[in-house]
């Protein structure tokens, strides 16, 4: 996971939108370094089929262990929070609302709010409407985080894995009726960043802008 030594310490709450690896895999050795430390559980919130995922394809024993049968002497050192698609959930201040979006796999988008500020995150995702119906009722939407993971050349292969190129980001934009939104481009493939970002950039959208990693943003 890309947190710092004193970031993991802190740490009790982690959400997931689906269960690919690229989303999940810092997860296991996350549990296995805190585990002697834990004073409290790691709440792992996701959907009831991802949580079931997990258990059969990673927490179970031949490829790691399955953690929330383990306790340190402090106790249990890890337990699920199943929430339910299109519900709220809370996670310590937060109020969460899963949306359901278009992946190969059952993911869901996010939209967060602390009571002061609301932003929303998509996700992977492909072509989406219910998505965006959602986003377009929300009142105060402060900022919203949106994936864009091949360049245009690779549409197919985008296609295929239910992902975004910068000119299918053009087209789901299109649906959002929030321009006051600042929108900021996510899980880019590394492979891909460069030609990426110039693409996005020559399609010239107002307000689009790539979110940096390690930079601290607010709203």
């Amino acid at each position: 996971m890309a947190a710092s030594t004193n970031q993991r310490s802190q740490i009790r709450d982690i959400v997931l939108t689906h269960a690919h690896l690229d989303h999940i895999a810092g997860l296991p050795l996350f549990m296995d370094d805190l585990f002697s430390t834990l004073d409290a559980p790691i709440f792992v919130h996701a959907t009831k089929e991802v949580i079931e995922t997990l258990e059969q394809n990673i927490f179970n024993w031949a490829i790691y262990p399955r953690f929330c049968e383990l306790e340190n002497v402090n106790g249990a050192v890890m337990k699920y929070q199943p929430f339910e698609i299109g519900k709220e959930f809370s996670v310590k201040h937060l109020r969460l609302k899963s949306i359901s979006v278009n992946h190969r796999v059952q993911t869901v988008g996010f939209i967060i709010a602390d009571g002061k500020t609301t932003f929303a995150i998509s996700s992977d995702t492909a072509e989406v409407d219910g998505f965006w119906q959602i986003l377009n009722s929300e009142e105060n939407l402060s900022a919203l985080l949106i994936e864009c993971a091949f360049p245009n050349e690779l549409r197919e292969l985008a296609s295929a894995s239910h992902h975004l190129t910068p000119l299918g980001l053009q087209k789901e934009l299109s649906k959002f009726n929030r321009k006051e939104c600042s929108v900021y481009v996510i899980n880019i493939k590394p492979m891909y960043r460069e030609a990426i970002v110039r693409q996005i950039e020559e399609l010239g959208i107002e307000d689009l802008q790539i979110l940096e990693v390690g930079q601290v943003y607010e709203w």
